[in-house]
């Protein structure tokens, strides 16, 4: 594998990393000023720059192996590429001078799993570029920055949940964030639990994904309430008030909200692993951002010993299951999940704690 040096023939300036994360409840509710519960995971992605002397981003995946090549002052190609140049670009936005940038990008976050690997990237690149240009913000300023980039510059319309669970959150602490007021505290895992994340072997991007189409549909349900946000429902409407499907969106949203609720209030591993079962069939039913595969995963991982409960994590339309385990057991129910669940989707994986 070449080196920063190899690549570009200097040595890099500045240097970072960020986490992924797992969302273990309050999905899809960050968009709608509502609550979340993420961990960060060891996997991480780095990420090494320098200022580039000829006015040309060059941008280098590792694990891609693939180049990105384009002249500062022109948009990045798809790609990798657009969330770094986003997030130069967000710089930019807040008057921040910042010079054409070589990067070299090393990440063990798997791409499309619902791991958030592109907040992984947003963060840290801002974190490269702060320390590069001796910029003077902090970590949840990062998060914000992170999001314009993916917002504006990638075209994905999300919420703020992985950004600020990359730039914020630690990996032996859930983070319980209001993605309204900011208010967030870090949470204890159940007693004797555990969290393991298995692939389902189905890649998804957000951007080709129905997600913008679930945030629009939200947006549409809030008008037809006279609500600013679904955050602001405080009991579910008639069902004849609104279009089933846009009933099916908001029933997720407000009950998606209240599991949030129950699970900081401190419950043992059995009530939060039926939350995350109770999570999951939401997510199927009526936000219908399961696929067949997820549907599978979690039931395999639901009916497996030793599991307390499992979810799809992420915004869905592939990706990864989370589950959470009695502690120890990890590698045992991983290893059956797989000889079930791997034997029909032969290109699924344990990404952590197997």
């Amino acid at each position: 594998m070449a080196t920063f040096q190899e690549l570009f023939g200097c040595a890099p300036q500045a240097s970072a990393s960020a986490p992924g994360r797992v969302n273990l409840l309050g999905e899809h509710t960050d968009y709608n000023q509502g609550l979340v519960l993420p961990l960060a995971i060891p996997r991480r992605v780095d990420i090494e720059i320098a200022a580039a002397g000829d006015g040309v981003h060059r941008f280098y995946s590792v694990q891609l192996d693939e180049t990105v090549e384009f002249d500062d002052g022109r948009e990045a190609p798809q790609g990798f590429g657009r969330y770094l140049h986003g997030c130069i670009e967000a710089l930019r936005a807040r008057g921040h001078q910042v010079p054409a940038i070589l990067a070299r990008v090393d990440s063990s976050v798997p791409i499309g799993s619902g791991l958030s690997s592109s907040a992984a990237l947003e963060v840290a690149t801002l974190r490269a570029l702060r320390t590069l240009l001796g910029l003077d913000i902090d970590d949840e300023q990062i998060a914000y920055l992170a999001h314009e980039a993916e917002t504006r510059h990638v075209g994905v319309n999300c919420g703020i949940l992985d950004q600020m669970a990359s730039s914020i959150a630690g990996t032996d602490h859930m983070l319980f964030l209001d993605t309204r007021s900011l208010e967030r505290m870090l949470l204890p895992l159940p007693e004797g639990a555990a969290v393991l994340i298995i692939d389902s072997g189905v890649q998804r991007s957000l951007a080709s994904s129905g997600y913008n189409q679930r945030r629009a549909e939200c947006e549409q349900a809030a008008a037809r309430l006279g609500l600013a946000s679904l955050r602001d429902l405080e009991e579910m409407p008639p069902a004849e008030s609104l279009p089933d499907v846009l009933f099916r969106r908001v029933r997720h949203v407000f009950t998606e909200n209240a599991r949030v609720r129950r699970a900081i209030r401190g419950v043992d591993a059995s009530v939060f692993g039926a939350l995350m079962n109770e999570s999951h069939a939401s997510l199927s039913a009526d936000y219908e951002v399961s696929t067949e595969q997820l549907d599978a995963l979690a039931a395999t991982l639901q009916s497996t010993p030793d599991v307390f409960g499992a979810k799809l994590t992420g915004a869905g339309f592939g990706g990864a299951c989370v589950a959470l385990v009695r502690e120890g057991q990890g590698a045992s129910v991983a290893a059956q999940v797989m000889s079930s669940y791997g034997a029909t989707y032969p290109a699924a994986a344990v990404l952590l704690g197997g």
